[in-house]
């Protein structure tokens, strides 16, 4: 399919506000982890056990409007265009951020996780708008560059929220804050609107909810196999943040400043690939051929983490466990194609959408793998089931891959 017919404006300030957002939208997940069970044990008292539940309940509730509002922000910017949605996202979201930086009661800063929830969802915005100003030989390229926001957020959010966290359990949200507000002034400045008379669409309730999004999406040629590939890769992926920590303590020893390393090597790693080395790779091979490496890369990765008993083996693997994240760059480019000029928002929020149950589904499933095959009275003990799992997950995604995808 042919690119839109996008305004003919400079694109590296804007693309640098889109990655920017992505980059504080995965940020938010990680930055409170630090601060988050001396926090609700300040609001609410109690034993860090029941700490660790109400921890889980403000995980969940988070990912779970992701999952509920991805097509629907996607669906707006359809219909309102890129801009508002994006500025209007970003300016609630500096606001939510002081709202949890003075938090007095354990539900106000469950409201102010459900509403950052809300907020973050604008990565399928954030995506359509790359769609838009992109030409179908870069949108791979340009989706990269979103996993490797992705990816550095993953990063600075865990390593800025512990160093603040010495500065008290506010300071992380107050910089949040600051962060949200200063990107909210570059958008301002440089965002243009990407919508056309030509590409706007009405707003339909249908496209904005998650199942009428996915139906409609689902009529595209080869798109239910895709976003199935898409599922089942997000949720093998999701296994790092899920048990990576257990993992390592109890295969290797590991303590948490080398697991927060390890953790930060990964993030660099994949942030590299989808950043830089897709630019590479996605002209030699095009998208349907980097699929299928980059599962196969992540089948061998998980299969081989599973069963090393090194450290410094495992160490030396991440960067190359990190080549599998060229996967979903090539998947949405594939599906991008597909889509019609006025989809994009739409597609863009489905896929939103599919990655936030991932997220929901990923820590019962991995956590409940490792735990059946690491308690006392287990068959065996098997720290690495959860990874092996991870590659049986990649390897039906392979399959259906190979066998009901179309042609790229």
């Amino acid at each position: 399919m042919t690119a839109p017919a996008a305004p003919q404006v400079g694109t590296r300030l804007p693309i640098l506000f889109i990655m920017m957002t992505v980059m504080i939208d995965s940020m938010g997940i990680g930055l409170i982890l630090p601060v988050l069970p001396d926090l609700i044990l300040e609001l609410n008292g109690g034993t860090l056990a029941a700490a660790a539940i109400w921890g889980g309940v403000l995980s969940t509730s988070f990912a779970v409007m992701q999952f509920l509002c991805g097509p629907l922000l996607g669906a707006l910017s359809d219909r309102y265009g890129r801009r508002p949605v994006l500025l209007l996202s970003v300016g609630i979201m500096a606001v939510d951020y002081l709202v949890m930086a003075v938090a007095g009661t354990i539900w106000l800063l469950l409201a102010a996780r459900i509403v950052g929830g809300v907020t973050s969802a604008t990565q399928s915005t954030a995506t359509a708008f790359l769609a838009d100003i992109s030409a179908p030989h870069e949108k791979a390229a340009r989706f990269g560059l979103v996993g490797a926001s992705f990816g550095m957020g993953f990063v600075l959010g865990p390593l800025i929220g512990g160093l603040l966290g010495e500065m008290g359990t506010r300071a992380p949200f107050y910089a949040a804050a600051a962060l949200s507000a200063l990107n909210l002034l570059l958008g301002l400045l440089v965002l243009p609107e990407t919508v056309t008379d030509a590409t706007r669409r009405p707003f339909r309730w249908g496209a904005a909810n998650p199942l009428g999004a996915l139906r409609q999406i689902g009529r595209l040629e080869g798109a239910r196999a895709l976003l199935t590939v898409f599922f089942l890769y997000q949720l093998a992926f999701y296994v790092y943040p899920a048990t990576w920590a257990y993992f390592t303590q109890a295969r290797f020893g590991w303590d948490p400043g080398l697991i927060g390393i390890s953790l930060a090597v990964f993030g660099v790693s994949m942030a590299a690939v989808q950043g830089g080395l897709i630019r590479v790779v996605q002209p030699r091979l095009g998208e349907r051929r980097m699929v299928a490496a980059g599962l196969m890369l992540s089948i061998g990765a998980f299969t081989t983490l599973s069963v090393l008993t090194s450290g410094a083996a495992v160490m030396a693997l991440i960067p190359v466990a990190a080549l599998g994240a060229i996967t979903p760059p090539a998947l949405q480019s594939i599906m991008s194609r597909a889509a019609r000029d006025d989809e994009q928002g739409t597609l863009q929020g489905v896929l939103t959408s599919v990655n936030a149950v991932a997220v929901i589904l990923a820590p019962l499933v991995m956590t409940s793998t490792f735990a059946a095959f690491t308690h006392p009275q287990a068959p065996v003990d098997f720290p690495g089931a959860a990874f092996l799992l991870s590659a049986l997950l990649v390897a039906t995604a392979l399959a259906v891959f190979a066998r009901r995808a179309p042609a790229a």
